[in-house]
C-alpha cells in the first residue's frame, strides 16, 4: 500500500522523502495507520513524500531485511540517514521530527533524482535478493524435514519389528496353552481350571491390545501432525473405562510389585468424549507410570469433577519425574528426554495424547508429583443433554 505527494507533479518527479511502515494484522493497526496518512496528508504542501506501508506477516522478508524487532515500526528511508521510530506513539514521534526531515529535504531537493533512483533501484534488488534467500531457506528447511522424516521413519520399522515380538509370543503362548488344554480335555479332564482359562484369555486379550495400540499409535505419527485426527465422541463412562485400562494392565503393575492407588467416584458424570482415543491417552500415560514407576514404588489413578463442565483424569508416579525445562517440550512430536535416548518406545506417545485431548477441547499438562515424581493431568469435557 503506497501513498504519494509532491506538489506540482510531473512525469519524472522524483520523491526525496521516504518513508516505510511496517505494521502487523492487530486491530490497532489500521488507526496508526489511519493517523499516520492524515498527518502526512495535512503536509503535502509542505515536503513531498512517498510513504510504503507493509505488513509483515505477508512480507516477512523485508522485516528481517531491516532486522526489525517490533510493529509498528516507521523508517525514515531516505534521505540519510537512516532512522527507526518505533512504539505506540509514532505520531507523537513524528511530529517532533518532521521539521528536521522538512530541513533535510530542503537541502538536497535540487540534486536528489539521481540519487533517489538509485536508492530505489537498490531497494527494489535488495527485495529481490532478499525473496530469493527466503525460498532457498525455505526449501533447505523442507529438505531437512524430509530428511528426518525418513530417518525417523528408519527407526520406527526398526523398532516396531523388535518391540512387537513381546507381546506377540506373549500372545501366542497364551493361545497354544488353550489350544493343548482343548486338545487334552478331548475324552479326559481339562487340566486348565475355569480361573486359569479366563486369565489366559485375559493375557492374550491384553497382549492383542498392546500391539493394537502400538500399530495405530505408528500409522498415526507417520501420517503426522498436520494429519486431520477423527474422533467420534459419544456418552462415555469415563471411570468404568478407566478401570478397563487399570485391569489390562496389572499384569505389568504386579510384575515390577508396585502399588497402585485409586481414587475414582461412583457418581461422576458422563462425559462426551471418543472411548477408544481416551483410552489410547490413559494406556499412553499409565504405561510410562508403569515403565518409570521403580520396582515396588506407588502409581495413583484419580478422577475429579473439576467444574461443571470438565472431568479432570489424574496419573501420578514416584519414579524420576520430569525436568522443569522440559515440561512443555515433551508434548512435541518425537522428542524424547535425553535420559530416556536407550528407553524403549517411538517418542510419539505423549504428542498423540496431547493432539486427541485437545480434539476434545480439554487440557493436557505435567507437574511435580509429591514424591518427586511425575503428574499427568488432562480434562475432558462433561456430557450436556
Amino acid at each position: 500500500m503506497t501513498m504519494q505527494a509532491h506538489p506540482n507533479p510531473t512525469p519524472d518527479t522524483k520523491v526525496p522523502l521516504q518513508i516505510l511502515l511496517f505494521v502487523d494484522q492487530r486491530p490497532a493497526s489500521r488507526e496508526q495507520i489511519r493517523q499516520i496518512r492524515d498527518f502526512l496528508k495535512d503536509r503535502s504542501a509542505e515536503c513531498p513524500f512517498e510513504l510504503e506501508v507493509i505488513d509483515v506477516g505477508e512480507q516477512p522478508y523485508l522485516a528481517e531485511h531491516y532486522r526489525l524487532i517490533a510493529t509498528p515500526t516507521l523508517i525514515k528511508l531516505h534521505p540519510e540517514p537512516r532512522q527507526i521510530l518505533t512504539g505506540s506513539d509514532l505520531i507523537v514521534q513524528l511530529k517532533n521530527w518532521w521539521s528536521r526531515w522538512q530541513r533535510s529535504v530542503e537541502e538536497i531537493i535540487t540534486d536528489t533524482s539521481q540519487s533517489l533512483e538509485n536508492n530505489v533501484s537498490s531497494i527494489g534488488h535488495s527485495a529481490e535478493v532478499i525473496k530469493l534467500s527466503d525460498e532457498i531457506f525455505r526449501l533447505k528447511r523442507e529438505n531437512e524435514n524430509l530428511k528426518a522424516q525418513l530417518h525417523f521413519k528408519d527407526q520406527i520399522i526398526s523398532m516396531l519389528a523388535h518391540d512387537l515380538r513381546n507381546p506377540l509370543t506373549a500372545a501366542s503362548i497364551a493361545i497354544e496353552t488353550l489350544e493343548i488344554a482343548h486338545k487334552q480335555a478331548d475324552g479326559q479332564p481339562s487340566r486348565l481350571t475355569p480361573q486359569m482359562t479366563a486369565n489366559l484369555l485375559k493375557h492374550g486379550r491384553t497382549q492383542i491390545r498392546t500391539i493394537d495400540r502400538m500399530i495405530t499409535d505408528i500409522l498415526q505419527a507417520a501420517r503426522g501432525t498436520s494429519a486431520e485426527l477423527h474422533i467420534h465422541p459419544e456418552k462415555l463412562e469415563l471411570g468404568a473405562l478407566c478401570q478397563d485400562v487399570i485391569a489390562d494392565l496389572s499384569d505389568r503393575i504386579q510384575a515390577k510389585q508396585q502399588r497402585l492407588e485409586t481414587d475414582i467416584p461412583s457418581d461422576l458424570p458422563i462425559v462426551y468424549a471418543d472411548a477408544e482415543r481416551v483410552r489410547q491417552v490413559i494406556v499412553n500415560i499409565l504405561d510410562n507410570a508403569i515403565k518409570y514407576t521403580p520396582t515396588g514404588g506407588k502409581i495413583q489413578v484419580s478422577i475429579l469433577h473439576r467444574t461443571t463442565q470438565k472431568v479432570q483424569v489424574s496419573i501420578c508416579d514416584d519414579g524420576p519425574g520430569i525436568p522443569l525445562e522440559n515440561r512443555d517440550r515433551i508434548f512435541e512430536d518425537h522428542y524424547r528426554l535425553q535420559r530416556d535416548a536407550a528407553q524403549e518406545g517411538y517418542g510419539i506417545g505423549l504428542s498423540l495424547c496431547q493432539r486427541i485431548v485437545r480434539a476434545h477441547y480439554g487440557q493436557i499438562w505435567v507437574d511435580e508429583g509429591a514424591n518427586q515424581g511425575s503428574c499427568f493431568h488432562f480434562t475432558l469435557p462433561v456430557f450436556r443433554s
